[in-house]
């Protein structure tokens, strides 16, 4: 099923150039045969993408025009999925008081629209879900869809970025950096980069970070201070903690739902005794 996965997802990406192909064409780039092409347009055609084919001497393929956003290629439990994803992440944020919009704001317009990218099959199912469905609200700082793209793409290009950030007493300072990783961990976005003016490495928080900008300088990557950023980001969190180990009389499930939001590691030791 993988394979079939891929290989429609690599037939999709190629029809959506604008361009015809023939079934040469395609059977080659994808190496299948005529009856499989046939079928995977097919299975296209189910999705809702409208293949346009002529058949005979100077047939085609193509993607018909008209068509800027097609439906998404979602089995039923991805598309349940992808809701429940959204709805997760639109009660993630600042209070409705405070006026900010944030990643949490797009998940909700994007919640209210992702039917519309369905195939039609899917699209009942999906609207089902949405109404039978709420989320109790997480206040959160804002950090925004926009700021998380720009530095997801500089980390992607390797390239430094600088920003406004406030220092020990409140002051904003300019920091030139290195970005590596966007983490989130205990409801909190957070960047670790290579301080440029420290030599050394540090963690911001992202909801802190203002007035970012890419500088189009290319950085030669560094192997991370720990086994992963996240790893990195707890070590310094937790470093004015001292690690204790506590046995609970209570299965696993309670004790970690007791535990939700602590940096805790939580292990079952028996049905009914935990380790924390």
């Amino acid at each position: 099923m993988a394979d079939v996965t891929a290989r429609m997802l690599t037939l999709l990406s190629t029809l959506q150039s604008g361009r015809s192909f023939s079934s040469d064409e395609l059977t080659a780039q994808l190496n299948v045969s005529a009856r499989t092409l046939r079928r995977d347009v097919d299975r296209l055609r189910g999705y809702g993408y409208p293949v346009e084919t002529q058949p005979g001497p100077g047939g085609y393929y193509r993607l018909a025009a008209g068509r800027t956003m097609p439906p998404l290629v979602l089995d039923d439990d991805e598309a349940v999925a992808t809701l429940l994803a959204l709805a997760s992440l639109a009660a993630v944020g600042p209070s409705g008081a405070s006026g900010e919009r944030g990643i949490d704001d797009a998940a909700t317009r994007a919640y209210g629209k992702v039917d519309q990218l369905l195939p039609a099959r899917l699209r009942g199912r999906v609207v089902s879900v949405r109404s039978s469905l709420e989320t109790s609200p997480q206040p959160a700082p804002a950090v925004t869809a926009e700021q998380l793209g720009t530095i997801a793409e500089a980390i992607a290009d390797q390239e430094t970025i600088s920003f406004s950030y406030p220092n020990a007493r409140g002051e904003q300072a300019i920091r030139r950096v290195e970005p590596y990783r966007q983490i989130n961990h205990l409801l909190r976005w957070y960047l670790l980069a290579w301080d440029l003016d420290r030599d050394d490495w540090r963690v911001f928080r992202l909801d802190r970070i203002t007035d970012e900008r890419r500088t189009h300088t290319r950085y030669t990557p560094r192997p991370l201070p720990a086994e992963s950023a996240t790893a990195y980001l707890r070590q310094g969190l937790n470093r004015a903690k001292h690690p204790i180990t506590i046995v609970i009389d209570a299965p696993a499930t309670t004790v970690i739902d007791a535990f939700k939001y602590q940096d805790a590691e939580i292990h079952s030791l028996a049905p009914t005794r935990t380790s924390v």
